[in-house]
């Protein structure tokens, strides 16, 4: 369920905590070789069942910029900050990649509100996501990402 803030002035109050976790997310073959294409990476370990099975995880593993780029499609199942002329991207810090995902593998992102703070004309605020693989205890990717709200 996505945590609605009214005006980003709110995110102050909600600081260190936990926001929610997105819908799961079936990561297949498809996905994992469109990624592929539009990267340019087609590194065997990713794109080749076959040489895969051999291979140190046993099946094609989805890329960790592919894993990475989901946070993307997550925040805004996780938070929803409204009131706003816009909200910007700012970056991302803190990127890690502890565990692969194998083809196949259910993935979803849970969210922390690690820190806000006022910046000229607006709000800016860190959220941690961490990419969580259905069935394993570590994560396939943890990243702080940085989001500036702009009040409407």
């Amino acid at each position: 369920m996505t945590r609605v803030f009214s005006h980003p002035a709110e995110l102050k109050d909600a600081q260190g905590e936990h926001l929610g976790y997105s819908d799961w997310l079936e990561i297949d073959q498809n996905r994992i070789n469109l990624f592929a294409d539009a990267t340019g990476d087609h590194q065997w370990i990713h794109v080749d069942p076959e040489r895969a099975k051999d291979g140190p995880f046993g099946k094609c593993i989805a890329h960790g910029y592919l894993t990475l780029s989901l946070v993307n499609l997550f925040l805004p199942q996780i938070i929803d900050v409204q009131g706003i002329s816009m909200g910007v991207n700012v970056g991302c810090e803190k990127i890690r990649f502890p565990s692969p995902v194998p083809v196949g593998s259910r993935v979803r992102g849970s969210g922390e509100l690690v820190s806000v703070e006022e910046m000229k004309g607006g709000i800016q605020s860190v959220v941690r996501v961490t990419v969580e693989i259905e069935g394993q205890d570590k994560p396939a990717c943890v990243v702080d990402t940085i989001s500036r709200y702009f009040p409407a």
